[in-house]
């Protein structure tokens, strides 16, 4: 017996969606509409030093077609604080509104991609750098 499944004919449990970065400048949004995401995080900023070129055509492309969207940061807790990077976040897309269509802001902490483990922190102090970020997000913004 074979098992034959075609390409888009699965779907997990639950509401699809998407996370887009700089890595998809050009997403076709009313395709992916179509086959069934209905909501997208968009990649608005990394450490202090970088915002996404694409942010804004992806931020406001998902909208357009009528997903829920939200923003997201790339964490770089060796380089500056926590409470520096939400502000950095907040200032540069990463806000929110009662809109009824705008997700709360995302924090994204991933394996150090350009260099030491854990950002060279121990896990208290990585515990303490995010709590100074979700502390300050909610501050700006009123959300978690």
């Amino acid at each position: 017996m074979s098992l034959v499944i075609q390409q888009n004919s699965w779907r997990p449990a639950g509401i699809a969606g998407m996370d887009v970065s700089g890595w998809q400048p050009a997403v076709n949004w009313s395709a992916e509409y179509a086959n069934g995401a209905r909501f997208a995080y968009v990649k608005a900023t990394e450490g202090i030093g970088y915002r996404s070129e694409a942010f804004n055509d992806q931020y406001t492309g998902s909208y357009a077609v009528g997903m829920n969207r939200g923003a997201y940061h790339f964490a770089l807790p060796d380089s500056s604080s926590g409470t520096t990077q939400a502000n950095h976040f907040v200032d540069h897309g990463g806000g929110w509104s009662a809109d009824g269509k705008t997700l709360p802001g995302a924090l994204d902490m991933e394996w150090n991609p350009y260099g030491a483990t854990c950002y060279g922190k121990t896990q208290t102090q990585l515990r303490t750098w995010i709590n100074d970020f979700l502390t300050q997000y909610r501050s700006r913004t009123g959300r978690y």
